[in-house]
């Protein structure tokens, strides 16, 4: 019995962490044509890599121009890019204890650097109110959740992300 609830405890804390580790994004939407600028809001786990359901509620608010806009907002994994050198070592060094004989030593081999690239993704927004419009956009996410894109409105309006 103790050990069920020492195990509910740990459950319940751990998720009353879960959103402080993937809080809410607020960025801007900018009218490329207009310059007229709004906010737009990813909910929590909105920017983590899944493909996930594409009929699921709306994860993304947008509001420009007196209208708002729910969406879905969608990413793919990152590719890695991986970089092999070629790599010469060499140490030296004097030590104390059991193993204190000096040692010199060299090593020829590669050595590889790992780096995640930017996630990929789109967003599709309705408005709420009628007439319904409509805005897709492509975004680019880093491991931080800071991002761009680039959006077009059904009404042929281009506009500009930044979060």
């Amino acid at each position: 019995m103790k050990a069920t609830l020492a195990c509910l405890s740990i459950a319940a804390l751990l998720a009353s962490c879960a959103p402080a580790l993937n809080p809410p994004v607020t960025g801007r939407i900018v009218n490329a044509t207009t310059g007229q600028e709004g906010t737009i809001t990813f909910s929590p786990g909105a920017l983590s890599t899944r493909a996930g359901d594409p009929f699921a509620g709306n994860n993304t608010t947008i509001q420009i121009g007196g209208q708002t806009f729910g969406g879905r907002t969608v990413l793919l994994d990152a590719s890695t890019t991986v970089t092999v050198r070629p790599a010469v070592d060499v140490g030296f060094g004097f030590g104390t204890g059991p193993y204190d004989d000096p040692f010199f030593g060299t090593r020829v081999g590669t050595t590889t650097q790992t780096r995640t690239g930017l996630r990929t993704g789109n967003l599709i927004a309705k408005s709420f109110a009628a007439p319904a419009r409509t805005i897709t956009c492509t975004l680019q996410v880093n491991d931080a959740y800071h991002g761009v894109g680039d959006c077009t409105g059904s009404d042929g309006a281009r506009y500009a992300l930044q979060f």
